[in-house]
């Protein structure tokens, strides 16, 4: 499960996410306490999550051209060192009680500036370091992180703010105190970072222009199916599919009847189910049949989304949670293993910099389910989350049919076409990357 981890620059890397995801996950419940408690308005929320993702949309292609150019060492340096000062100098202002809205504003588009020029590289330089055998092993681990976090973070950071207000709920010092937490944590993260002995060299060539390169990117996009499939994989089925989490406060109040309690234990059964996914594909590793496994998992995500719909019983809606995030978590780790398995290392930023721009969009393909479950009703609108995400599923399935046939690394299965024909030069394998595919049911090395 931890095959990974054996790997001393992986292990910092590891460490990097984790202090790193911790920031994040505080950092969102201490910001978004102390604006609803200026503002009392759930619109001045949403106006501060677009400002941290909307840059993604806009910047990320130009952060996996960096990617693949500067060393991605001194790229992810710069920017979690940019990002800690920020969140120190945010800190100060809150602290001393300067804070107004807008600081939110400034602050969230100069961070989602920054994440948008560093995720490309810090996505890419994983398979680097660890190599295609533990490609799947390493993401499942990251995602790990990341759900471990979100379990834990909220209610370390909420647990914080009340032990620090001293009964004084209408205070900022408190927060302040917070966001010099979520500061150290960041620099930490910079400090496990320094220590990556790997550099992440550009493979490009010195003369190749800016608009080459992201024409590049977009016509592999165009002629790679199979990873113009996962990304179409990764944000259609998958906006549909995480509605739920969106819309956990409103399914809380509208249809469990619950106060902010059983809002918490909700979030956490989702969060264990997610954490679970992850340790899952982590175990399992380079698994055969990932293409088969990806459009179960999507299936069983969409009929368990449809029950926790009609769940009507906090522990039932629980436990349908985490079946829920199990199955989220685990499509979504899984999707992204293959895409970094799939592209070409001196392309691999550029690529991941066109899905971090879908994932950006996310937000936008919500905002019709929850117009759906403002004017019908939760229930209805989680019912119809479900449904397009199976029907998603299965106009992929017919729109790319190799996708199913994905096997070890991503490679089609035995015993299809592709699995016969040799790759050029003769050896076997996925034609132009040089992958391993699975023995056919005669034997042999494939």
């Amino acid at each position: 499960m931890f095959a990974s981890l054996a790997i001393r620059d992986f292990r910092f890397l590891w460490l990097s996410n984790l202090a790193a995801s911790f920031a994040m996950q505080m950092q969102m419940v201490a910001r978004g306490w102390l604006i609803y408690d200026m503002t009392s308005s759930p619109l001045a929320l949403t106006w501060v999550m677009l400002s941290f993702m909307l840059p993604s949309f806009v910047f990320s292609l130009a952060g996996g051209v960096i990617a693949d150019r500067v060393r991605k060492k001194s790229i992810m340096l710069t920017a979690q060192s940019l990002n800690t000062a920020a969140t120190f100098l945010l800190a100060t202002i809150v602290y001393l009680g300067d804070v107004t809205f807008w600081h939110f504003i400034y602050f969230g588009l100069f961070n989602g500036t920054v994440l948008s020029f560093s995720m490309p590289a810090r996505s890419a330089v994983t398979p680097e370091i660890v190599g295609d055998r533990q490609v799947v092993n390493a993401m499942a681990l990251q995602g790990a992180t990341f759900n471990l976090a979100r379990i834990l973070g909220p209610a370390l950071a909420g647990a914080l703010i009340a032990a620090l207000a001293s009964g004084d709920a209408a205070g900022t010092a408190s927060v302040g105190v917070v966001f010099y937490i979520i500061g150290g944590l960041y620099l930490a993260s910079v400090g496990c970072t320094a220590m990556l002995r790997y550099r992440g060299d550009s493979t490009r060539s010195p003369g190749a222009t800016v608009r080459a390169d992201i024409g590049e990117g977009f016509r592999y996009m165009k002629s790679e199916r199979v990873v113009l499939g996962l990304l179409v994989m990764g944000f259609a089925p998958m906006t549909f599919g995480f509605t739920a989490m969106f819309l956990l406060p409103a399914f809380n109040s509208d249809i469990l009847g619950g106060g902010p309690e059983a809002l918490g234990l909700l979030t956490t059964g989702m969060g264990v189910g997610a954490l679970l996914g992850s340790l899952t594909l982590a175990r399992l590793g380079d698994i055969g049949g990932k293409g088969r496994v990806l459009f179960a998992t999507a299936y069983l995500w969409a009929a368990f989304l449809a029950v926790f719909a009609f769940a009507n019983a906090l522990w039932v809606a629980m436990l349908v949670g985490a079946v829920v995030g199990l199955c989220g978590s685990l499509m979504g780790a899984l999707n992204m293993s293959v895409v970094q398995l799939a592209v070409r290392p001196e392309i691999r930023g550029r690529v991941m910099a066109i899905m971090m721009m879908t994932h950006g969009l996310m937000p936008i393909g919500v905002i019709p389910i929850s117009a759906l479950a403002e004017f019908v009703g939760i229930d209805v609108a989680l019912v119809v989350s479900a449904l397009l995400l199976a029907g998603s599923m299965m106009l992929l399935g017919a729109l790319f049919p190799e996708l199913r046939a994905l096997d070890r690394g991503h490679g089609p299965a035995a015993g299809t076409a592709d699995a016969q024909r040799p790759a050029p030069g003769g050896a076997e394998g996925a034609p132009g990357h040089g992958l391993a595919l699975a023995p056919s049911r005669g034997g042999g090395a494939g």
